[in-house]
């Protein structure tokens, strides 16, 4: 017969006692003798001397571990733990660490930091275990709550309260009634919020570049994608070195990045080295671009078409001709931006001469450009899309235009002329007599221009009608005569006219911004009713302060699928009904509804 021990026995009663405390301790991890150890450990540093606590208090913070002690550390031990801080800064989780400061961690003591930080995360006593508190060195038992301390160690209750009270926030400014509300309209009006949710590819595509720091590879996305993906980086700042590295595919023959400003020297030696296949190139702000990078590309030949460089600003004449003399022969495609230190005159002519099919050529901002590159284009016989703006200080004669337009005009297809100051109705003639195959049209910042020379040029053009025009500030600069001169200078209500009657059943894109001598008339007369311009999506026709609420609604009557009206300065525009999807920018202070929703325009 089996008996139990009566609880009165006082040794099998002690006996079982340790029995369950023993199991209760093996079962939570805890070791009877780590309590002794950690008991007698604190008992003799509270028995040390003061001056050898002050010391040690004062002892500079970057000096020791913030969780090691000031006794002496186990040689063991301390192989191990260095061990494990090498394995740790090769990892993964500690590159996407560093990745989220911004430049800071650069230098082995930080990177030392953040390793035995992650080291010490990792060795926390886990739940139910027994820990002391860094503040108090009070005993206390570990929970999944408990909170962690400046050090990196663990905090008791009471001490996760006052430090939970230290780092308190104070509580946020509260904004005026209705400011969120004013801003969302004002983005609705400018077009930046579209009316409902987001599509969920537009949505995806944004939480991606929220946590860009935290992807190791894009997988097998479309290169529409990845220009998208370029784009929303770029204007956050956020192509880096490490970035640059998803945006690499070897088997790819294009690649947009629209911000490179972060880019090094060897970050360009990547791009080519990793994408051997390139024959479109589009990088903008490539301030350290050099010349390494387009000797890599020549002693490699490769198969480079379309070239589009913004600002490398590093790179010099001597390299550029050897790039045209050496590649040119290849080029379909070459724009560049924003120089001020090299391409001159005689890299313009040399380039002219080396490439001779290019057929889309852009220079704009160019610092050391003038007439006498304009020689050089005219030789250009496959030429089909041209576009040039050059500085206010450089005076561009007439007679080298004339000699561009006289031999390649008949094949151009699209003519972008900016900042052509002192050109006159010469050019506008030669335009209308040899170019027949236009679809973009871009004069603008010209002073010189007549209205009655717009006017020949779009009535009876053999042309056909065009679908991009841009003919802002076209105008008379003359500001104390607010009316002009009794011959219009610039576009004006004739050539207005002239050029709907040409273009508007074609139109897609207008801009005649401060064009600011077309009448009221006018506008009544291309907006009448039972006129409809059935393609036109963008109109600008900011500064003509003559337009009011009712020439408004005539617009949106006569432009059904119009997305953008830009009317700044317009400012007899007060009430206005405009259907939902567009978005009408530029309003001051102007009740505008939607769609039966009255808002006020605060931009």
């Amino acid at each position: 017969m089996f008996c139990f021990p009566s609880p009165y026995d006082s040794k099998t009663n002690r006996d079982f006692r340790r029995s369950a405390l023993t199991d209760y301790l093996a079962s939570n991890n805890i070791s009877a003798q780590q309590i002794r150890d950690d008991w007698d450990r604190r008992q003799a540093e509270a028995q040390r001397q003061p001056d050898q606590a002050e010391q040690s208090s004062n002892a500079p913070e970057e000096s020791r571990s913030p969780s090691v002690l000031a006794s002496p550390e186990d040689p063991i031990k301390k192989r191990k733990r260095e061990q494990a801080i090498a394995k740790i800064k090769n990892s993964k989780e500690f590159a996407k660490r560093k990745a989220r400061f911004s430049g800071d961690y650069d230098d082995e003591g930080d990177d030392n930091l953040l390793a035995l930080k992650i080291h010490e995360e990792k060795n926390q006593p886990k739940p139910g275990q027994l820990a002391n508190c860094e503040i108090c060195d009070k005993r206390f038992t570990v929970t999944p709550y408990s909170k962690a301390g400046p050090n990196g160690g663990l905090l008791c209750v009471d001490c996760s309260k006052k430090q939970k009270a230290v780092d308190k926030k104070p509580p946020a400014k509260k904004r005026g009634p209705g400011i969120g509300r004013r801003q969302n309209q004002a983005n609705l009006l400018d077009g930046l919020t579209p009316h409902g949710t987001q599509s969920l590819l537009e949505t995806c595509i944004k939480k991606v570049a929220d946590y860009i720091h935290d992807i190791e590879d894009f997988g097998d996305l479309p290169p529409s994608l990845l220009v998208r993906l370029g784009q929303i980086l770029s204007r956050r700042r956020a192509v880096t070195s490490r970035t640059l590295d998803l945006f690499l595919r070897p088997h790819y023959t294009s690649i947009d990045l629209f911000d490179c400003a972060k880019l090094g020297t060897d970050d360009y030696h990547k791009i080519m080295a990793s994408m051997p296949r390139l024959t479109r190139v589009n990088l903008r702000f490539t301030t350290p671009m050099k010349d390494q990078i387009f000797h890599y590309m020549m002693e490699r030949d490769m198969e480079i078409k379309d070239l589009h460089l913004d600002g490398p600003n590093l790179v010099t004449d001597a390299c550029w001709r050897q790039l045209f003399m050496k590649l040119g022969h290849r080029f379909l495609s070459f724009k560049l931006w924003n120089l001020d230190s090299a391409f001159d005159n005689e890299t313009a002519q040399l380039m002219c001469l080396h490439c001779p099919n290019l057929q889309r050529l852009k220079l704009k901002f160019l610092h050391k450009i003038d007439n006498e590159m304009l020689e050089g284009i005219s030789t250009l016989k496959s030429l089909q899309h041209l576009s040039l703006r050059f500085l206010n200080e450089t005076e561009i004669k007439t007679d080298p235009l004339l000699e561009i337009m006289s031999s390649v005009g008949h094949q151009l297809e699209t003519l972008s002329l900016e900042e052509c100051e002192f050109v006159d109705d010469r050019l506008l003639q030669h335009i209308h007599e040899h170019c027949r195959h236009l679809t973009k049209l871009r004069l603008t910042l010209n002073s010189t221009f007549t209205d009655k020379g717009l006017d020949a040029l779009f009535a009876g053009w053999s042309n056909p009608a065009l679908t991009y025009v841009d003919l802002n500030s076209l105008r008379d600069v003359d500001m104390t005569n607010p009316t002009g001169p009794e011959e219009p200078i610039g576009l004006a209500s004739d050539g207005f006219l002239a050029l709907m009657e040409h273009s508007g059943s074609k139109l897609q894109y207008l801009n005649i911004s401060s064009c600011r001598h077309i009448s009221y008339k006018a506008f009544e007369q291309v907006f009448a009713e039972g006129k409809m311009y059935p393609n036109l999506k963008y109109l600008d026709i900011s500064f003509s302060t003559a337009v009011d609420d009712y020439l408004a609604q005539c617009i949106l009557r006569c432009c059904p699928t119009l997305q953008r009206l830009v009317v700044f300065a317009c400012f007899k525009i007060r009430d206005v009904r405009i259907p939902r999807g567009l978005a009408l920018i530029g309003t001051v202070g102007a009740t505008i509804k939607i769609d039966g929703i009255t808002q006020i325009a605060t931009i």
